[in-house]
């Protein structure tokens, strides 16, 4: 049973830092093609199909029948559909029975129930990096490394 709080308690519970969390869901419904990463502080529910990045501060919901071609950013990943990239969740990942993940998976908890299919490697108890998808980490370029030239004297 759920307790109702005051006016006065949820003041009180805000300023210590215990405001409950609101949060947004966004849906990528049926049917639906999003090419493009996906930015939100809330939660993103993928039933359809999304070609890029996507990035929810507190959930990503990829339901089955839903696909991610791209790489997920979160606190906790759900996948019940097919997500092709690496999930980075700060907290959990579950991968459901009938769901399939091609990448990589860094997280400090994962669920992988039977029948969920994982292709890559998976990483727990590291800190997970906090790169949003709008600012990819691009490699240094690649330098020619010459060596320094060496004499060769024939005959001495």
């Amino acid at each position: 049973m759920a307790k109702l709080k005051s006016r006065d308690e949820r003041e009180r519970d805000s300023r210590r830092g215990n405001a409950p969390r609101e949060h947004t869901l966004s849906i990528v419904a049926p049917g639906m093609h999003v090419v493009g990463d996906l930015i939100t502080k809330g939660v993103v529910k993928v039933e359809g199909k999304v070609e890029g990045n996507v990035r929810a501060d507190e959930q990503i919901l990829v339901s089955k029948g839903g696909t991610v071609q791209g790489n997920l950013y979160t606190r906790e990943a759900i996948v019940g559909g097919t997500v092709v990239g690496a999930i980075y969740a700060g907290e959990r990942v579950e991968v459901q029975r009938g769901s399939l993940v091609n990448g990589d998976i860094t997280t400090q908890r994962i669920v992988v129930q039977e029948g969920g299919e994982v292709n890559g490697r998976v990483q727990m108890g590291r800190p997970v990096p906090q790169t949003r998808p709008s600012q990819p980490q691009v490699p240094p370029p690649v330098r020619e490394r010459r060596e320094p030239a060496t004499s060769v004297s024939a005959g001495r």
